[in-house]
């Protein structure tokens, strides 16, 4: 049997070298912020139905008053922003699983970092445009 076979030696219990610590060094906080972030797409998710069902058949111009009032553009916001996180976290899991190489996989994260930003950037000022009446 080699060195490279044997584990270290450590002082350090089994449960004291995992605490709070997972393959990404971030133990589970990913774990809860995704399910944080999909318990409020949930609870958004009855009002963002009903206003898609208050557009449903009509015109451009009703569409700009009703999603340009301050409530539903609130609402509309905090589910931009809680989709936009959640898609980012559920991603960089699936990169950090199944990527090997490292260079790639920091790449890979940071555009997924990008992506997720500039997705809930253009969707947010959408609305702010329409809500502040420009």
């Amino acid at each position: 049997m080699s060195t490279a076979d044997t584990p270290k030696r450590s002082m350090r219990t089994p449960l004291g070298r995992v605490r709070n610590l997972g393959a990404a060094h971030s133990g589970t906080s990913d774990f809860w912020r995704q399910r944080l972030t999909a318990v409020a797409m949930v609870l958004l998710m009855i009002p963002v139905i009903v206003v898609i069902m208050m557009l449903l058949g009509r015109n451009q111009a009703y569409a700009k008053q009703i999603l340009g009032s301050l409530p539903i553009a609130i609402i509309m916001v905090l589910f931009i922003v809680a989709s936009a996180w959640h898609m980012k976290i559920g991603m960089q899991v699936v990169i950090e699983d199944y990527i090997h190489n490292e260079k790639l996989k920091l790449a890979t994260i940071m555009l997924n970092n990008f992506f997720s930003i500039a997705v809930a950037l253009a969707s947010i000022y959408a609305i702010l445009q329409l809500s502040s009446g420009v």
